[in-house]
């Protein structure tokens, strides 16, 4: 597993008053997802550095003051107004979509700029806002590119394992809908209600030749895991990932060839830009670890904030206008925002989408099963 990134020698001091302050949100302790928000906060850190090595913003460099959100609607809301109550000029970060809603609803009361990196959850906020931008696709865009992958290789009776959570039940409801499009059923597992042993006997019940784990990581995840792969009257049954759990080395080192084969989201595209083949290799060294998508979700987060910083200027009102304005190549691809139907929130609209999991011959190696 990686380890917790240092503090970046390229943020300024705190008692720099030039510097222009941007809050950062990320889950950094449990029960948040410890190694994706480390991800994070490399990628955005590492953008940091680089910002200031060239010369900051109109030679005023970014300092960024980190939050922990540990997973925490609550704790996340009460963040954003320590950090607007510190004179941030805009807010970025966090990586868990119910906890990035509570992010995005309380920037826009306040009318504070925030670009969410990596939260997924199309009602980011309820209501549309131009305080609020995204670089992450949406939970539906992306969810209907997994459902297409699973009815292209056959698969029309899916069973998913579920927990209470607006993020869980929306894409239950993705997945239904699109299943139910092209003739197909998906059946819902209470997790709270069965164990992983009973889990198995569900599956035979249900006739499911597929299995979907929309639940935490690593609890009940892995024990979920565990049972399927042990129970030889499932050897058939394909087990699924779309919210991304095998991505990290975390999944790897607890599973181990059991966390093979099982097909998960991931937002990367085909060959990185010539900014992100250099960046990798700064992440891989930063991380001691391969990068995930989240760290270059952090570090594009960064290139597109000084983007706007720079065209956008400090104020927090004029920054947010500037969301429409930025275009700028990132290690994904050229980043721009528009409006898109259904979405709240000014929206990076063709971020790269895979469908992609571990190589049971080498579980290191990530094997591309599917773009959209």
């Amino acid at each position: 597993m990686s380890t917790t990134p240092s503090p970046s020698p390229s943020a300024a001091r705190p008692t720099d008053p030039a510097a222009v302050r941007i809050g950062v949100l990320a889950p950094l302790t449990r029960p948040g997802w410890v190694e994706a928000g480390q991800h994070l906060l490399a990628g955005i850190e590492l953008g940091t550095r680089e910002v200031n090595a060239t010369g900051g913003i109109a030679g005023r460099p970014l300092e960024l003051v980190v939050r922990d959100t540990a997973a925490d609607p609550e704790k996340s809301a009460a963040a954003v107004d320590e950090l607007a109550g510190q004179g941030v000029a805009a807010l970025v970060g966090e990586y868990h979509s119910v906890v990035a809603r509570a992010a995005a609803t309380r920037a826009d009361a306040l009318g504070l700029p925030y670009l969410c990196s990596s939260a997924v959850l199309d009602a980011l906020t309820e209501q549309p806002t131009e305080w609020v931008a995204r670089l992450s696709p949406p939970q539906s865009r992306g969810w209907r590119v997994y459902a297409d992958h699973l009815l292209d290789t056959g698969h029309r009776r899916v069973a998913v394992a579920t927990q209470p959570s607006v993020y869980w039940a929306t894409g239950t409801r993705v997945l239904r809908d699109h299943f139910a499009a092209h003739g197909g059923t998906v059946v819902e597992l209470d997790m709270t209600e069965l164990a992983p042993a009973a889990v198995c006997d569900a599956l035979l019940d249900q006739r499911a030749t597929a299995f979907l784990l929309l639940v935490g990581h690593p609890e009940p995840a892995v024990p979920i895991v565990r049972a399927v792969r042990r129970d030889p009257r499932l050897a058939g049954v394909l087990l699924g990932a779309p919210a991304g759990q095998p991505e990290f080395t975390a999944w790897a080192t607890a599973l181990g060839a059991d966390g093979t084969a099982i097909p998960f989201l991931r937002y990367l595209p085909e060959r990185l830009t010539p900014l992100g083949t250099r960046t990798e290799a700064d992440l891989r060294a930063r991380l001691a670890d391969a990068p995930s998508f989240v760290a270059f979700e952090g570090y594009d987060t960064i290139v597109v904030l000084a983007e706007a910083l720079r065209a956008g200027g400090t104020d927090r009102a004029a920054l947010a206008a500037s969301w429409p304005r930025v275009e700028v190549e990132g290690t994904r691809g050229r980043i721009s925002f528009s409006r898109t139907p259904g979405i709240g929130v000014r929206q990076w609209t063709w971020a790269p989408i895979q469908v992609v999991d571990r190589d049971p011959a080498e579980p290191d190696r990530f094997r591309v099963l599917r773009t959209g």
